[in-house]
């Protein structure tokens, strides 16, 4: 099976649980195709590049997932799909991190 990190960018007027929930329910789907999901992270409230849909901000989410290709495509055809997604991004990757990613280091660096 193949390694992929996955973003979903959703609506920024949905809680920060209805996202959990959200991501729950991707990753229950996951595992009924197959797929393990090995580490999701929330990201937050974030400021978008670019308004998307007239919004300035979105909440981000990364689920780490090892699957077959299979299971990716039906994920990102629910995705397109859904109304609370506004964009997201799959990327086929040679190994997963242990380590926290880049933007939750640079949240703890910022704390400090």
């Amino acid at each position: 099976m193949a390694l992929y990190e996955h973003v979903v960018i959703t609506r920024p007027d949905i809680s920060p649980a209805q996202v959990d929930t959200f991501v729950e329910e991707l990753s229950g789907f996951l595992k009924e195709k197959g797929a393990t999901v090995g580490r999701t992270e929330y990201w937050g409230l974030r400021n978008l590049a670019y308004p998307i849909k007239k919004q300035r901000k979105a909440h981000y989410s990364l689920l780490n997932i090892d699957g077959p290709a299979e299971a990716i495509h039906e994920l990102e055809r629910r995705l397109r799909i859904s109304d609370d997604v506004m964009r997201y991004m799959t990327i086929r990757v040679e190994s997963h991190s242990d380590e926290p990613s880049a933007v939750l280091s640079r949240k703890e660096r910022r704390r400090d």
